[in-house]
């Protein structure tokens, strides 16, 4: 029985590679309880190249601007790349992001606003939960790399604070 389980655990983890291939997903993590001490944790990662890291940082920036002024825009911002920047904030999860804490409230931060480490930058959905996002650094934030509403994947830099 123990042999059948441990095939059904490698087509699960198969299936699970499949998914994140199909997706284009970088990373997906499971867990399943079979019992009250046995169950099975996986995670699935791939490596990524610095170049998708770009393009989900692209896409909310040109969606943004109107499309006459994201050309200029993004033209100096292609040599310097925002994630290289020391004082970027990086996403810790994928998810989608909030600028404010609910509807109609002021947003958490804006362009020229000072921060104090572990003020709340902004949030992150994830599986319907809010996680809030700190500061990790006192600073000034220099640019908002990301819309409201926008999705975002692990790593994607959300704002610079210097």
């Amino acid at each position: 029985m123990a042999n059948k389980s441990h095939e059904a655990d490698v087509a699960f983890i198969k299936a699970l590679a499949e998914l994140l291939n199909e997706n284009d997903l970088t990373e997906l993590q499971v867990k399943r309880e079979y019992g009250e001490n046995d169950g099975l944790n996986v995670r699935v990662s791939r490596a990524v190249a610095a170049a998708p890291v770009q393009v989900p940082v692209a896409a909310p920036v040109a969606a943004v601007a109107a499309p006459v002024a994201a050309a200029p825009a993004a033209a100096p911002a292609t040599p310097e790349d925002p994630a290289s920047h020391p004082g970027a904030v990086a996403s810790p999860m994928v998810g989608t992001v909030y600028m404010q804490a609910e509807p109609g409230a002021p947003a958490f931060i804006s362009v020229g606003a000072t921060v104090s480490e572990g003020d709340t930058l902004l949030i992150v959905e994830a599986m319907k939960t809010m996680n809030h996002i700190p500061a990790p650094t006192s600073g000034t934030i220099k640019r908002i790399l990301v819309e409201d509403g926008a999705a975002v994947e692990y790593g994607t830099p959300l704002v610079i604070i210097e």
